[in-house]
């Protein structure tokens, strides 16, 4: 592979010309580990001991919905199904529990919409243990299935005991993983999402708020999920919009509901002032032309396969480079979407995205003498048989 150039396109601006942004620091925040990630690109922008595992409260409850989500995905369950309630998920989580409840009969069927409401708006143990005792037979069993549901999304630090969040020694997360979480659910189930919006449910003659205050002072916040036991403190995945970038801050340990809301806040505004998701490359992008050898043409344009968009301080577009990697040799016959080289792209020198380059259309061989012709000039570069 040989370097071909090293700007490209909307990236010709040379980094060392181009004055970097001030950004402050990232607000010191009231709160045990905190986390703050571009939703479209998964780029994180700030964090604090997001590594640290921490007891979950009723964040582990936006596993069991993202559970609830796949099986409708996977039609294996159906917003109009009913499910009866169980008697151990009325004494559990119900209203003879005492905690946070949607208020479910015992023995009386209730529908997987009105479940899942229940579930996100109103934070209902009752509502998380029907559903997992509907998925997996058993709330212990569901249980397993969030832990290696997570490992394959990528939460690393993650371990569940139960669908609630209710105390339970070993029963932890990290705000880097539920971070990762929320995007999962951001992005895979985007209808289902909107649910984490609604800023109130009604179940069995009971109207209760959506525990997240800020659905009521930021217009562009529309999820995610509340927490709060003595051992957790106070935490929230909170998510929010702001023309083309969505953002999904973590705050956990906080020490009071308000607290949680003005450092989530805080972290929001701080990343939608000083950063930007940014489209770098689309598919039909023409960025390199590859030289062809016993060809019908002598060069096939290179494209990328897939969008890149990259999260970088706002207004720093001109920091951006790229870097081009082909072979040193190329012969027809080339297939559309064939892969050809390498980008490299880099924003003040930090390797912010590597993939291949793919020819953008299909080139035939040319006829006989045309080959030959060409091989007889590879053979005197020295270039004839290399790849």
């Amino acid at each position: 592979m040989r370097h071909l150039f090293y700007a490209l396109m909307l990236l010709a601006c040379s980094q060392l010309l181009h004055a970097q942004p001030i950004i402050p620091a990232a607000p010191d925040l009231a709160a045990r580990a905190w986390i703050l990630m571009d939703a479209t690109t998964g780029a994180v922008i700030a964090e604090h001991l997001a590594d640290e595992q921490l007891a979950p409260a009723s964040l582990t409850k936006l596993m069991t919905a993202y559970l609830a989500f796949e099986e409708i995905k996977g039609g294996r369950l159906d917003m109009s199904h009913q499910i009866v309630v169980s008697e151990n998920a009325w004494q559990k989580g119900g209203a003879a529990s005492g905690g946070s409840t949607m208020f479910l009969p015992p023995r009386q069927p209730a529908q997987v919409s009105d479940l899942l409401r229940g579930l996100i708006i109103q934070s209902g143990n009752d509502a998380s243990i029907v559903l997992a005792e509907h998925i997996a037979g058993s709330e212990d069993a569901f249980a397993d299935l969030m832990t290696q549901t997570g490992m394959r999304i990528g939460m690393t630090g993650s371990v569940f005991h139960n669908s609630t969040g209710l105390p339970d020694v070993g029963h932890v997360t990290t705000a880097r993983d539920m971070a990762v979480l929320a995007r999962a659910i951001i992005t895979q189930h985007p209808d289902h999402y909107r649910i984490y919006s609604e800023r109130e449910f009604e179940y069995n003659g009971i109207r209760q708020p959506n525990r997240n205050r800020l659905l009521w002072r930021d217009a562009s916040v529309d999820g995610l999920k509340t927490g709060h036991t003595s051992e957790a403190g106070y935490c929230l995945v909170s998510s929010a919009q702001r023309g083309d970038m969505r953002l999904v801050a973590v705050v956990m340990g906080a020490a009071s509901e308000e607290i949680r809301a003005n450092e989530s806040q805080k972290l929001l505004t701080w990343g939608f002032r000083y950063y930007a998701t940014h489209p770098t490359y689309t598919p039909g992008d023409i960025l390199a032309h590859a030289s062809l050898w016993e060809g019908k043409v002598k060069e096939v344009a290179l494209t990328v396969a897939d969008d890149i968009v990259l999260t970088i301080p706002r207004g720093d577009e001109a920091a951006l480079t790229a870097q081009v990697e082909l072979p040193d040799r190329l012969a027809a016959p080339i297939e559309a979407g064939q892969v050809i080289g390498n980008l490299r792209v880099e924003y003040r020198g930090t390797l912010m995205h590597e993939t291949q380059l793919v020819a953008q259309h299909a080139v035939e061989q040319a006829g006989f003498f045309s080959r030959m012709w060409d091989r007889i000039r590879l053979f005197f570069m020295g270039l004839f048989g290399r790849g």
